[in-house]
C-alpha cells in the first residue's frame, strides 16, 4: 500500500473539479480525499495499492488537464485511516 499526495494549481476551484475527482475515483480502489486549499489549490490524497493510486492520478491529470497547470506529487506511508474516498470541506 502506498499514499500519494497530490497538489493542483491552476483553474481547480470553482469548475466542479472536486466531484469530478471523486467520480473518477469511484474506479479504483482507492481511499482518501479531495479537498480545496485556501491558497486556490486542490489537494488529493490518495491511498491503496501501487497501481491503483497511479491510476486515479493519471486519470486526473488527463481527464481534468484543462483545468491543472501544474501538479506536485509528493509520497508518505499508508496509513490505512480511510475507509473510503471522499470529498473534504
Amino acid at each position: 500500500m502506498i499514499r500519494n499526495i497530490v497538489h493542483y494549481s491552476g483553474q481547480v476551484q470553482g469548475v466542479g473539479f472536486r466531484m469530478r475527482v471523486q467520480r473518477l475515483a469511484i474506479g479504483y480502489r482507492v481511499t482518501g480525499y479531495v479537498m480545496n486549499l485556501a491558497d486556490g489549490r486542490v489537494r488529493l490524497v490518495a491511498e491503496g495499492e501501487p497501481a491503483e493510486v497511479r491510476g486515479l492520478i493519471d486519470e486526473v491529470s488527463q481527464q481534468l488537464a484543462e483545468h491543472i497547470e501544474h501538479a506536485e506529487v509528493s509520497s508518505a506511508a499508508a496509513t490505512g485511516e480511510f475507509g473510503d474516498f471522499r470529498i473534504r470541506y
